[in-house]
This record gives C-alpha cells, sequence and structure tokens, in this order.
C-alpha cells in the first residue's frame, strides 16, 4: 500500500510530459508573464475592436485631425448657414430668428467703426473748429447707438416673446445686440435675408 511505483510505472509519465512540453504553444496564451485582470484584457479587447489607437502619439493625430475636420465644418457652416455644424452660441431657431431680425434692418452700430476712423481722422487735425466737430460727433454717434440699441432690444424681446412663448430665450437679445456692433459683410454666420426683408 505504501511501496514506492516501480521504474516502469514512472517511465510513462515521463514522455507524457515530454510529449506536452513538445507541441506548440498557444499564441493566445502566451506564459512567462501574469494573466491579465479581466477588467484589463476586456478594455484591451474593446480599444482593439473599436479601432482605438494603442499609444499616445497616434490618439493626438486622430484627436488633431478630427478637431481640423470639426473646424472646416463650422467654416463652412458659418459661411453658407448649415444648422447642424454651426457653433453651439449660433445653434437652434431663436438664434436663427435673432440673426435674421437683427440683418434685416439698418442699424445705427454697424457703421461705428468706418464713423469712428473718419472722427479719428478729424480729430487729429490740428484746427480747433474740426477738433470740436469730431468731439461732437463723437457724442451724436454714441447717443445714437444707445437710442437704437434700446429700441432694438424692446422690439426682439416682443418679437421673441409672441414667436417663442414656451422657448427659452437666455442671451438672445445680447446675442442680437452684438450682432450689430459688426458691419452687415463680416458678420458670422453670413446674413441669410435681406434688409427690408421680415423674418
Amino acid at each position: 500500500m505504501f511501496r514506492s511505483r516501480s521504474k516502469e510505472e514512472k517511465a510513462p509519465t515521463g514522455k507524457v510530459t515530454a510529449d506536452l512540453s513538445k507541441q506548440p504553444r498557444d499564441p493566445q496564451a502566451p506564459k512567462g508573464r501574469p494573466t491579465p485582470k479581466r477588467s484589463d484584457a476586456q478594455s484591451q479587447r474593446r480599444r482593439a475592436s473599436s479601432g482605438a489607437p494603442l499609444d499616445r502619439k497616434e490618439a493626438m493625430r486622430r484627436q488633431r485631425s478630427a478637431r481640423r475636420a470639426d473646424l472646416a465644418r463650422q467654416r463652412e457652416a458659418l459661411s453658407n448657414g448649415d444648422e447642424r455644424y454651426l457653433p453651439a452660441r449660433d445653434k437652434g431657431p431663436v438664434r436663427r430668428f435673432v440673426r435674421n431680425y437683427v440683418d434685416s434692418r439698418f442699424c445705427v452700430a454697424e457703421f461705428f467703426l468706418p464713423l469712428a476712423v473718419m472722427i479719428l481722422i478729424l480729430s487729429v487735425i490740428q484746427v480747433q473748429n474740426i477738433q470740436t466737430i469730431s468731439l461732437l460727433l463723437w457724442l451724436v454717434v454714441i447717443v445714437l447707438i444707445v437710442l437704437d440699441s434700446i429700441r432694438l432690444s424692446f422690439q426682439l424681446r416682443k418679437q421673441l416673446r409672441e414667436r417663442f412663448p414656451d422657448t427659452p430665450k437666455r442671451g438672445a437679445v445680447a446675442y442680437g445686440l452684438m450682432r450689430t456692433l459688426q458691419m452687415r459683410r463680416l458678420r458670422l454666420p453670413k446674413p441669410q435675408v435681406n434688409r427690408g426683408e421680415r423674418p
């Protein structure tokens, strides 16, 4: 019962282990390193199947190219008014209505830059009467811009309340006033309505 096995009985076992060691090893389970945790193995499989980059440089390269493509789409959308690719501040029916409302009328504020250049040139001339006129022009332009902006903001609020009673309108009036400060041809997104055409 407690005797040792004979050499003949031990020999076949040695042959079996030798035969097993000669078999090619499965490449899916290489030895010589610890078995990875299940979460690590799953994340690695997920990354490989999703096409995600394995190294940091490749990830940065892909991110840069995606950012470039997004910016190109945004630039194109700003020029042709495609709603899908506009920046978040320009999206939505409320912002589109505000843009069209502002673009359909003349505003004093849009002429501020040319008027400012003209007034600055007048103020440089060393003639007392011309400098007084330029100062008065500054005051007149500023007062006109303020009065026009107040009138526009009241009209725009009224229109927004009528057309979009249940839609959030936060920041829409300020958006419209900022748009009036830009010259019509430099506005982005580009104007989609003509002057005098009511949205």
